[in-house]
Parts: C-alpha cells; sequence; structure tokens
C-alpha cells in the first residue's frame, strides 16, 4: 500500500523527518510544523492546479474566482459551455483554455475517473493524467501531494521546493538535479511532508520583514 499523511500522523512524521535531518529540524524549530496543506478530489482543483503552472499562486486563485463566478459551481459541462471570449474574461489563457476542456470533456466522456484515481498507486496515476493535453509532471505531483495525500513525492520541477532545497541546504544555485534527488532520496518514504518542511521555509521567509 502507497504510504500517506493524515492529521492523525502529520506531525510524528514531520518529527520523524527532524530527528534524521539538522535542516528540517531547525525549519520547525523557527517556525512551526508547516500547514497540511490539502485539496478535495474535484474537477475544480484539478483546474486550479493547472491555473498555478508557471504563474503565480494569486493570479491562480483570482482565475479560479473569476470561473466560480461565472458558474457558481465548477463542473466539466459548466466549463465546456463557456466560449473562449467568458473564459477569457476569466483570465484564461488561449493555452489554459484548450488544457481545462481537455480535462472537462475526459472527465465528462467518463475516460477519466477522479474516484478511481485514488486506489491507484502513483506511477499509474501519473500515466492517466499526463496521458491529458496540458497535464505534466508537475501538475500530477501536486495532484499526488495535496489530493490523494502520497506521503512519498519530491516535485522536482517546483522551483519554489528546489530552492528552498538549495537554501537550507546551502548548495551551489547550480547544483544538478541528480545531486538534489540523491538528498531528497534520504526523505524516503515522507518526501511531500519535507516538500512541506521546504515551503513552510520558503513562505515564512518571504514573510518576514
Amino acid at each position: 500500500m502507497f504510504p500517506v499523511f493524515s492529521t492523525g500522523n502529520f506531525h510524528s512524521i514531520c518529527d520523524k523527518l527532524s530527528s534524521k535531518d539538522r535542516e528540517l529540524k531547525s525549519i520547525i524549530k523557527s517556525f512551526g510544523y508547516p500547514p497540511m496543506w490539502t485539496r478535495p478530489n474535484t474537477f475544480e482543483t484539478l483546474v486550479h492546479i493547472i491555473l498555478e503552472q508557471q504563474v503565480s499562486l494569486a493570479s491562480a486563485l483570482a482565475a479560479l474566482n473569476k470561473l466560480r463566478e461565472k458558474l457558481t459551481k465548477i463542473t466539466p459541462g459548466g466549463l465546456l459551455a463557456l466560449t473562449d471570449e467568458e473564459l477569457k474574461a476569466c483570465y484564461f489563457s488561449r493555452q489554459k483554455t484548450i488544457y481545462a476542456r481537455s480535462l472537462a470533456a475526459a472527465i465528462q466522456s467518463k475516460q477519466l475517473n477522479l474516484k478511481s484515481l485514488e486506489k491507484l498507486p502513483d506511477e499509474d496515476v501519473r500515466a492517466r493524467l499526463v496521458a491529458l493535453k496540458g497535464i505534466g509532471n508537475w501538475t500530477v505531483d501536486v495532484y499526488l501531494m495535496f489530493v490523494l495525500r502520497r506521503a512519498d513525492i519530491f516535485p522536482i520541477g517546483d522551483l519554489a521546493a528546489v530552492n528552498a532545497l538549495k537554501q537550507v541546504k546551502k548548495l551551489s544555485k547550480d547544483t544538478a538535479k541528480e545531486g538534489l534527488l540523491d538528498i531528497t532520496g534520504g526523505w524516503q518514504p515522507y518526501r511531500t511532508v519535507a516538500t512541506m518542511i521546504l515551503w513552510h521555509h520558503y513562505l515564512s521567509i518571504r514573510k518576514a520583514p
């Protein structure tokens, strides 16, 4: 069975990671436990993750909120009924309009069943999602981490996580991907929670005066 995290074990996993990694321990000592970031397993959530691709979280949320205003409830059928101009008014780029429609069509046609993904191993989930236009490994990583709560994912394509890792480990900015993965391998089987500690550091430092 694939490892998952929950409200019942999240802090104990943080403690296990702290006991074997002094930098993660220092982050928790400085800023407390990270939030346990999760999202529901819905079409809206996947649209939100698509909107977050290569833009700020604030920009993505603004687009999602515009779509919520337009549809009230974000469903595959509702999104597919919108014109290009209506989606553009919700701050969707041309590419993200294509991606969101592709996802909506896959769910509406039953090519993709989100509920069924909950029972599949990580790599099977990845294979099903990356088959859709506009969904790559970063999007799948976020879905696995936040939605399915899989405990052992490190999103190597996430700049905030990678930069935080380089910062706390005092690594060169041009450290190769392989070197980063070697370090994160030491956090198995809890790389997701370690990443959340890194994000917590990244966000806490940015908030500091």
